[in-house]
Order: C-alpha cells, then sequence, then structure tokens
C-alpha cells in the first residue's frame, strides 16, 4: 500500500513517490508470481488423495512476512504457505513445498550480489557502505559492514577458485584474447586486466582466465596460459585479438598448433591513425569492403585494392593490411555464421565496456587482489546473459578438424560423417 505524500513528492520515510511506486509495484509483482507457483504446485499433485478421498496437497495460509532486499528496494512479502501430507518412501519424510523464486533463507535478490562490487570499485569502505545502500535501496537492511566484509572475502575466495577450476573438461575451440585497462588498483601503474574468453564445443561463451598482468608482456601472457595448460587446457584451433598484445608470442610457445585471427576493430583504428583525416573515411570504407567481403578470393582482391588507392601516398597505412593479410583473413576458414564472432574481439570489448564504465571513477579499491575480485564478480554475473555463437552445431565440427570453404562444410571429418 502506497504512503501519504507530501507536498514535495516524498513519502514520510523521506524516499521519493517514484521510489513507493517501483518498490510497491515490485512487491505485487513477486507476490503474484509466488502465488502462481503454489498455486501450479498444487494443481500438478490435485490427483493424490488420501484413503477418504481428501487432497494430500492443498493451502494452509501463509507464513510470516518477511522482508526481501531487491533491486527495486526492500519490499515486505508473504509467502503462500502448503500443507503437504505426502510420505517419501524412501526416507520416510514428509514431503515439502520449497519455493524456487524465494526460498526460505533468502533475504536479497542476485542483483544485490551486483550493486556491491560496484560500490567497493568506487573506493567505498566496508563503512560507507550503509549510506550508498540506503540511497539506492531505500533500506540496509541486513547488509551491515561486518557482512559486506564478509562477502568481499568471499569473492576474493571465489576468484582463487576460478584461478585453480579445472579445465580439461571444457574445450575451447575458438578464444579471445585482450588486455583491458580499468582505472583500478592493480600491482603496477600500467598494469591491465589480461582477458581469455572462449567458445566452447557446445557453442556456448565462456571466461576462461582473468589476471592481473602487462597487455604488451609476452611473459604475462605466457604465464597466463601456461597455467591453463597445466588445468587441462586443450589447444585452441583459432585465437582472436589485437596485434599489438605480446599474446601472440607466448600463444606460439604455449599452443604453436593455434590459428591467429588479428581484430579488425584495432586494426582499422591502427590503420586510420597512420592515415590524414581527409583520407579516413574513404579508406575506412574500403578495409570494411575487405573484412565484409563474400569470401576470401573477394576479401584478397579488396585488399589489392585497397593497396592500389593508398600505397602511392601512405605506404605504412597499407603495410599494417598487407604485411598481416594471412591472419587478418584466417576466419574465413571457418563456418561462415562464426565469422561475426572471429573477426574481432568484440566479445571481451562488450562486456568490460559496462565494468569499465562503471569503475572509471575508482579512487582505488583496497589491495589488488580485492579489486580484482570485484571485477571478477561483475563479468562473471554478465556471463549469465553472454548468448552462444550462431550455428552453435558447427563448433563441435571445427573441432574435429571439418573442412570449410567460402563458409561453407566441404568435408566431415570420419568420426561425424553420416
Amino acid at each position: 500500500m502506497l504512503s501519504v505524500v507530501n507536498a514535495d513528492g516524498t513519502t514520510a520515510d523521506g524516499s521519493s513517490l517514484i521510489d513507493e511506486i517501483v518498490r510497491e509495484g515490485a512487491r505485487r509483482m513477486l507476490a503474484a508470481a509466488l502465488e502462481a507457483e503454489v498455486n501450479t504446485y498444487i494443481a500438478e499433485l490435485a490427483d493424490q488423495r488420501d484413503d477418504a478421498g481428501r487432497r494430500l496437497v492443498v493451502r494452509n495460509g501463509y507464513h510470516q512476512p518477511r522482508k526481501v532486499t531487491t533491486a527495486a528496494g526492500v519490499v515486505e512479502v508473504k509467502a503462500p504457505r502448503v500443507n503437504d501430507k505426502r510420505v517419501d518412501e524412501a526416507t520416510g519424510e514428509r514431503k515439502r513445498f520449497s519455493s524456487a523464486i524465494l526460498p526460505p533463507w533468502c533475504r536479497k535478490s542476485p542483483k544485490i550480489s551486483e550493486v556491491l562490487p560496484l560500490l567497493y570499485l568506487h573506493g567505498l569502505s566496508s563503512g560507507d557502505f550503509v549510506p550508498a545502500l540506503e540511497q539506492f535501496l531505500g533500506s540496509t537492511a541486513g547488509l551491515s559492514p561486518a557482512t559486506v566484509t564478509r562477502l568481499t572475502q568471499q569473492w576474493q575466495a571465489d576468484h582463487a577458485a576460478f584461478g585453480e577450476r579445472d579445465l580439461s573438461a571444457s574445450d575451447y575451440v575458438y578464444v579471445w584474447a585482450d588486455g583491458i585497462h580499468l582505472r583500478i588498483r592493480l600491482r603496477e601503474a600500467k598494469s591491465c586486466v589480461l582477458v581469455l574468453m572462449g567458445v566452447r564445443a557446445d557453442g556456448t561463451k565462456e571466461l576462461i582466465a582473468m589476471a592481473d598482468g602487462y597487455r604488451e608482456s609476452a611473459d604475462s601472457w605466457a604465464d597466463l596460459l601456461r597455467d591453463a595448460q597445466r588445468r587441462g587446457m586443450r589447444a585452441p584451433v583459432l585465437a582472436v585479438g589485437d596485434g599489438a598484445l605480446g599474446f601472440w608470442k607466448a600463444l606460439a610457445e604455449v599452443f604453436p598448433e593455434t590459428r591467429h585471427q588479428r581484430c579488425w576493430v584495432h586494426k582499422i583504428a591502427n590503420t586510420l591513425d597512420a592515415l590524414p583525416k581527409s583520407a579516413q573515411p574513404g579508406a575506412k570504407k574500403a578495409l570494411q569492403e575487405i573484412y565484409n567481403a563474400e569470401d576470401r578470393d573477394h576479401a584478397l582482391k579488396a585488399v589489392t585494392a585497397f593497396e592500389k588507392t593508398f600505397a602511392a601516398k601512405w605506404p605504412k597505412a597499407v603495410k599494417k593490411i598487407t604485411d598481416d593479410v594471412d591472419e587478418l583473413l584466417a576466419f574465413y576458414d571457418f563456418p561462415a555464421e562464426h565469422w561475426i564472432h572471429l573477426r574481432t574481439t568484440n566479445p571481451i570489448e562488450s562486456t568490460f565496456a559496462t565494468v569499465r564504465l562503471r569503475t572509471k571513477v575508482t579512487k582505488g579499491a583496497g589491495s589488488a587482489a580485492a579489486a580484482l575480485a570485484m571485477v571478477f564478480k561483475l563479468v562473471e554475473s554478465a556471463q549469465q546473459r553472454w548468448r552462444a555463437v550462431n550455428a552453435p552445431h558447427l563448433v563441435a565440427l571445427v573441432r574435429a578438424g571439418a573442412r570449410f570453404e567460402r563458409g561453407q562444410l566441404i568435408e566431415r571429418p570420419e568420426a561425424h560423417a553420416a
């Protein structure tokens, strides 16, 4: 029920009417979802009755109200109660209904777990969370400084466990690599976050590794790759990254059989930087005709056309393309449905664009380990929304050694032949 509104548009507790409406809407939606969940559960078991013909699963009023912290604020919930008289034959114990929407232990929604690392990365100490969350949520029920401290310690433990997990069961067919500069406290002023993402054989994307290091350092990348190899990672079929990375030297040492694909977004930016502004629009269009060509042959013709147009006046810009043409066009040897994923490191860039925005005003979060753990939690949350690559069924064929020409399958490996 909405509160009485003051003349200035605030309610008695100082929150705005909009905030009050949002929280009331969240409360009603949650209540309706819980009612629907219980009604479905009871309906599915309506035919289960005792010897007298009475239903074994029926409604039984409501549980005591409890407060749950959600992204819309703190809302009070009265969950429906279920009287389940059935007995588990294996254990002899009464069966119980447990809500998947609001488990008995739940006191806050997962969205709050995304808010806390953001606040931490913005330089807030544990004691500062109380007023910060009060501004955001309208309440800080259950989130004391001690609770926040335990959570940040848990996040560091989660990140450490992530860095030690077994990779032998995760076959990454494609990988993207990049060094992301974030304004957070790392080991050194010039440090960055080394990120390795991959596509599993089923087509799903997954964060493989994330560590503090130097973007241009082959040693930093070699440490990351050797560690992944030690934990069971197989050599990917294709790796995608910026040409400036020390990653390529490290990849050649650790996984020499992996093919290289240079990121077109980075390559275009570097090439245009070597041209006067007046020539950049035309050059950009010519470069787009290369990576958007219908196949490798047409792409090579577009490269020749680019060279013919710009080489006389700007040979250094043209060499940035012609010297790396094999690694720029490697994606054409893979399924056409995958080209859009393999031309750039966009899967990393798009994920970290949000993280970068959220961390750019930070004052420097605690220790390097804590800061990196907070970034890890943000990426972990984003990973839940990542889409599989197009035509995911073709990824396993790529791993098996299938041949593709002009983006089409021309030869299946024997194990996959019909």
